[in-house]
């Protein structure tokens, strides 16, 4: 082989290295992919059931997906990572419990919570985005603050609001809501039970059809209202807000909008959590949502700048199946129950990962 011959094959190989599979889903994508499949495969020769460790990974993707789908919004903006998710959570849960104060039951309280979050979620988003135009440059800082106070001023406020539904209110006293309701009889699978299809019945495994519909829905919206003016208008601002108000944007008013559409979806998000869950958790419990969100859509490929519907879907199914599969099957290989302390260590484990990435974009 001459020397022109062997440039031409290392230039063929070159190419072909440029556009294999691990170049464009990305090197670190790869590897916990790569991880995620040797879990599964591991799975039926440590005992554990094969069938139940997929539905439950299908499931929980259908739980978290829609709350990590909230952060695109901000991204596209340029108002970068929704540390401040949980205003949007708590508004979720201001119209979830409201519904049931109400007295709406089954399917129809999911989509009265969701009408009554809506008011409390466009008020906050409001108000987080006119704070976050105010700070433009240190939106990450000041929004895990802001959340923080919210979640604070609510642990009070639970137990202030006149509510008296007897499945909410603390049963001694009659007053102040529970850490822990249950949604059995009012929006418990209000989604997941639409259309469901069985994978182990006799363990009480269906695929979630309802909820990945309306996750798809949601996402088609985001996706359209992107290639909309108003969105395109948005991504500018986010890639170049010196170049967009030169060209006649409203910088301020398109980030705004931005805030509020994703606490409007974050509060969407943990009532679909909430309804395939089959539980509310308030108080504290909204500030455990905020890092695995935001690490999911790192995971995923998004940067501070940059996030698509793609990202959410693969970065949820990466993170949410190592986080499912990785205790069953360490406690399975081990035969101790330290289920929740491997989940622990993968789980942060997973987040410092993603926040160490954060400026890498999707290939």
């Amino acid at each position: 082989m001459d020397r022109t011959d062997m440039e031409k094959t290392l230039e063929n190989r070159d190419l072909m290295a440029r556009f294999s599979f691990a170049a464009r889903f990305g090197l670190p994508r790869t590897i916990i992919a790569g991880f995620v499949l040797l879990l599964f495969i591991m799975a039926p020769f440590v005992g554990a059931d094969l069938t139940m460790q997929i539905g439950n990974v299908i499931n929980r993707f259908s739980w978290n997906a829609v709350l990590v789908l909230a952060m695109v919004p901000m991204i596209h903006s340029g108002c970068s990572l929704n540390f401040g998710i949980p205003l949007g959570i708590l508004a979720g849960l201001l119209g979830g419990t409201l519904s049931i104060q109400l007295g709406c039951t089954g399917v129809s309280s999911f989509f009265v919570a969701i009408l009554l979050a809506t008011p409390f979620a466009l008020l906050a988003g409001g108000g987080y985005g006119w704070l976050l135009n105010k700070i433009k440059g240190g939106e990450m800082m000041i929004a895990t603050y802001v959340g923080l106070s919210a979640i604070a001023f609510m642990c009070m406020m639970w137990l202030l609001l006149p509510y008296t539904e007897p499945t909410m209110v603390w049963g001694l006293s009659g007053e102040g809501l529970r850490t822990t309701i249950s949604l059995s009889g009012f929006y418990d699978k209000a989604l997941a039970n639409f259309l469901a299809i069985p994978i182990d019945p006799e363990n009480g495994l269906y695929f979630p059809t309802g909820t990945i519909l309306f996750f798809a829905l949601l996402a088609l919206g985001v996706w359209a209202f992107f290639r909309s003016k108003t969105g395109t208008a948005m991504t500018a601002v986010g890639s170049n807000p010196l170049f967009a108000k030169a060209a006649g944007i409203n910088v301020d008013r398109m980030r705004l909008l931005s805030v509020i559409m994703s606490t409007w979806l974050g509060a969407v998000g943990i009532l679909v959590y909430q309804q395939g869950f089959g539980f509310m958790q308030l108080y504290m419990a909204p500030n455990n949502m905020t890092l695995p969100t935001v690490s999911a859509i790192l995971i995923g490929g998004a940067a501070v700048n940059k996030a698509s519907i793609p990202n959410v879907i693969i970065g949820t199914i990466l993170y949410q199946s190592i986080v499912t599969l990785t205790p069953t099957v360490v406690t399975a290989m081990i035969h101790m129950d330290i289920s929740e302390v491997v989940r622990m260590i993968i789980s942060n484990g997973m987040i410092l990962y993603a926040l160490t990435r954060k400026m890498e974009g999707s290939r």
